[in-house]
């Protein structure tokens, strides 16, 4: 009953990979505005717009994941307190002794 979780890790080519994307993708984004045919303001704008948007996603995943682990931390602690009624349990004690569901505590 006592089965500690795996925590589980990417790897490091799963890393790269997702570092690689973004920094395509941003780069990207910042070719086209600085291609666009409009003027300097268009362009501040929307490269203002990347970089907001950007650091909201950024803030979004770290609320998402810090809300996960909260909860896995309150599951953990509850598991723990049944598994420690469970062993202290005996359902073949008689009333009123250790162990046993009739005892008054």
């Amino acid at each position: 009953m006592n089965e500690t979780p795996v925590k589980q890790q990417n790897t490091g080519a799963y890393y790269g990979q997702a570092v690689a994307s973004f920094g395509v993708a941003m780069a990207a984004v910042a070719l086209g505005i600085y291609n666009l045919d409009a003027n300097g303001w268009v362009r501040a704008f929307l490269g203002i717009a990347v970089l907001y948007l950007t650091t909201s996603a950024f803030t979004l995943a770290k609320v998402i994941r810090d809300r996960q682990e909260v909860t896995q931390i309150v599951t953990r602690v509850d598991q723990a307190r049944m598994e420690k009624l469970m062993t202290g349990y005996d359902p073949f004690a008689p009333k009123g002794t250790p162990g046993s569901a009739g005892q008054d505590r």
